[in-house]
């Protein structure tokens, strides 16, 4: 995985990871790599990722079985919130970028309308 200066890096592990569950990569239920396997994966230190692990944790997204490892919820509910979460914050980075370039909302709908008619 290639880093950004521009956000911490155990964001980017937490959004890489909850993208991953969401498309399905990960499945509900699931036993994630250990904070150890993933550091080494990832090449960062391990205390970044028992902090990405804790936040899912604090969300909802993952839970920790004491000795067993950290799992994916199986809640679909809190899989479905977490998909529309990103789905929001993708849209709001997507209209802010349009905005800058002065598009208005309408100019942005008929765009985003259009460009799915080309690539269907």
């Amino acid at each position: 995985m290639d880093f950004s200066n521009e956000t911490p890096i155990y964001l980017q592990i937490m959004n890489r990871l909850k993208s991953d569950i969401v498309t399905g990569k990960i499945k509900m239920g699931e036993k994630l790599m250990s904070t150890r396997e993933l550091a080494v994966s990832l090449r960062v230190n391990p205390n970044t990722v028992q902090r990405v692990f804790k936040e899912l944790e604090n969300e909802g997204i993952c839970f920790t079985k004491r000795g067993m490892g950290t799992y994916v919820t199986e809640d679909e509910a809190t899989i479905a919130l977490l998909k529309e979460q990103l789905a929001n914050d993708l849209m709001m980075v997507f209209i802010d970028g349009m905005k800058k370039l002065n598009y208005s909302l309408v100019e942005i709908i008929e765009k985003v309308r259009s460009y799915g008619e080309v690539n269907k």
